[in-house]
């Protein structure tokens, strides 16, 4: 980029050239969040219990890690996370003999 002479637009370039950074950061946080998740879904289908517990510790780990970035809120993150568990938690019950 071309040097420019300073200016009034000079901080909105810089703000621009921020926030594409950041978007692109959070792009890759929200892909490997997303990723996980399915793995974890992925494991509860196959009715693969122990894989899925351990798969569902790191996802977690990863969702809130993700909302204390800032890449997603602390409220969707929490969601996220009781949902698979509720799932994992659903088919173990189901797999339990009564």
């Amino acid at each position: 980029m071309a040097k420019l002479k300073t200016g009034r637009h000079t901080g909105a370039i810089k703000a621009w050239r921020q926030s594409e950074k950041r978007a692109s950061r959070n792009r890759g946080v929200r892909i490997e969040i997303r990723t996980a998740a399915k793995e974890v879904l992925t494991a509860i289908e196959k009715k693969d219990i122990p894989q899925g517990q351990k798969l569902l510790a790191g996802s977690a780990s990863l969702w809130d890690k993700a909302a204390k970035k800032g890449v997603i809120h602390w409220k969707t993150a929490a969601r996220k996370k009781a949902r698979l568990a509720k799932r994992l938690n659903s088919v173990l019950a189901a797999s339990q003999p009564k």
